[in-house]
């Protein structure tokens, strides 16, 4: 167990759960703030993963409830997804045991820089809501079990491809898909932190200390996000996704 932080350090968390879940409501990216936020604070990396989780159960559900409250979210739709993103997630976390995640850490950067590549040569995409291409029972099966799968194995921009296969495959606007993409990743966390619980991986103090800030940056993001409309997301979901793509770069391949 790390030592007991400071008044500091517990206030430093609130805030960068704070910024982070207002940046995550929006399009995804928290854990770039808060993960090194709590290696800052002293936690060991097995601990700041687990640790991470309880933070982002609380921001996701805060945004995904301001979301719903509004309509923006589409509950009967995604009860099936949600239902498949937890036995994928429950199975990515069993295998975190079995396989190294290194392999999926050199892959996922340059799914990222594709989808950053195809946004620069659509600058209308999301804007709008489009007919959808894939038919919504289908969709949830194979991304629920496959983004639910990852995000209990590695994690690292989920969010991105949540909102653009919501975006791309169901026709949503990115206002839409990021409603969308809260339910899912609130999902995938909660069955993540199940195993992370179980597994003795998560400090409380310092994880609900973020949770205060993200429940509140949760509301503020989802807020942002609906009034502002899907101009006001796209670039902030642009700029998640390039900064995911650098930080998973320098972890795996210069670090």
């Amino acid at each position: 167990m790390p030592a007991e932080l400071t008044f500091a350090q517990y206030a430093l968390l609130v805030v960068a759960g704070l910024v982070a879940g207002t940046v995550d409501a929006i399009a995804g990216g928290g854990g770039l703030i808060t993960l090194p936020t709590l290696l800052g604070v002293g936690l060991p990396p097995p601990l700041a993963i687990g640790t991470n989780k309880l933070g982002s159960v609380f921001g996701t559900a805060s945004a995904t409830w301001s979301f719903a409250r509004q309509g923006a979210v589409d509950v009967r739709e995604c009860g099936r997804g949600a239902l498949f993103t937890a036995l994928g997630a429950v199975a990515g976390a069993a295998a975190v045991r079995l396989l190294d995640p290194a392999l999926l850490g050199r892959a996922i950067p340059w799914l990222l820089v594709a989808i950053v590549v195809y946004m620069i040569f659509r600058p209308q995409l999301g804007e709008t809501d489009r007919h959808h291409r894939m038919e919504v029972p289908a969709f949830y099966a194979v991304f629920g079990l496959a983004l639910g799968f990852y995000d209990g194995f590695f994690g690292p921009g989920v969010g991105s491809f949540w909102t653009i296969a919501f975006v791309m495959l169901l026709g949503h606007n990115f206002v839409r898909a990021a409603a969308h993409t809260k339910v899912m990743n609130l999902t995938s966390n909660a069955a993540s932190l199940v195993f992370f619980v179980f597994a003795g991986a998560v400090v409380p103090g310092p994880g609900l200390a973020l949770a205060a800030g993200q429940i509140v940056g949760g509301r503020l993001g989802a807020h942002l996000a609906l009034t502002r409309g899907a101009r006001f997301v796209r670039p902030i979901f642009f700029v998640m996704a390039v900064l995911t793509v650098a930080k998973l770069i320098y972890q795996h391949y210069v670090k």
